[in-house]
C-alpha cells in the first residue's frame, strides 16, 4: 500500500475527494499525514473525522522555512508521494531536495496562465474564454513545475465566481484522484525537466 501525505491550507475539498476514493477502494493508497499551516482550516476537521494524523503549524513560529520543513520531513517517514491540495505556501529547497519528483500540485487554471493566488478571479478579470485545471510536479517556482495533465473548462458569458469555482472543483475532484492513481501505480521519473511516466 502506497503512502501519501496531503498538504492543505483551507477547506480541503480536494483532500476530501481523495479520502472518498480511497474509502471506495478506487485509489490503492493510505493518507499517512495531513500537513496544515492554518490552525483554523476546515481540512483539519476532515482529517480528524477520518482518523488521519495531522501536523498543524504556523510558519511565524519558526525561524525559517527550512526549520519547519525539517520537522515535516521527520514526520513523513515512508511517504511515497506528497500531494498539495490547496497548500498556499511555496515548497522550499529542504523539502524539494528530500522529495524531488515526488511532490504534485493541483492548480485552478491552465498554467502558465493565472498562476499564484486567486486564479479564478484572475481568469474572470482577464475576460478569458477558457480556464481549467492543471496538475503538475512541484519545483522551486510558483506553479512552474512540469505539467502532468490539463483539462480545459469553458468560461461562459454570464459566469460568476461561484459558478466557475463549482465547475473547476467538480473537475478537480475527478481528475486529481485519477492522476494520483496513475502516479502511484505506474511510477514516475523526472528527466531533463520533463515528466515521464512508465
Amino acid at each position: 500500500m502506497k503512502k501519501i501525505a496531503v498538504f492543505a491550507s483551507g477547506s480541503g475539498s480536494n483532500f476530501q475527494a481523495i479520502i472518498n476514493v480511497i474509502r471506495e477502494g478506487l485509489l490503492p493508497a493510505e493518507i499517512s499525514l495531513l500537513v496544515c499551516d492554518q490552525p483554523g482550516a476546515f481540512a483539519i476537521e476532515r482529517a480528524k473525522a477520518n482518523q488521519i494524523p495531522c501536523f498543524i503549524f504556523s510558519a511565524k513560529d519558526y525561524p525559517s522555512k527550512a526549520d519547519y520543513e525539517t520537522e515535516i520531513i521527520a514526520l513523513l517517514k515512508d511517504v511515497d508521494l506528497i500531494v498539495l491540495a490547496g497548500y498556499m505556501r511555496l515548497v522550499g529547497p529542504t523539502l524539494l531536495k528530500e522529495y524531488e519528483g515526488r511532490i504534485v500540485n493541483i492548480h485552478p487554471s491552465l498554467l502558465p496562465a493565472f498562476p499564484g493566488k486567486d486564479a479564478i478571479g484572475q481568469a474572470l478579470a482577464a475576460k478569458a474564454n477558457w480556464t481549467g485545471v492543471t496538475i503538475h510536479f512541484v519545483d522551486e517556482g510558483m506553479d512552474t513545475g512540469p505539467v502532468i495533465v490539463q483539462e480545459r473548462i469553458r468560461i461562459e458569458e454570464n459566469e460568476t465566481r461561484e459558478s466557475l469555482q463549482k465547475k473547476i472543483q467538480l473537475t478537480e475532484h475527478k481528475l486529481y484522484p485519477s492522476i494520483l492513481h496513475m502516479l502511484l501505480t505506474q511510477g514516475v521519473v523526472i528527466n531533463d525537466e520533463k515528466a515521464r511516466t512508465y
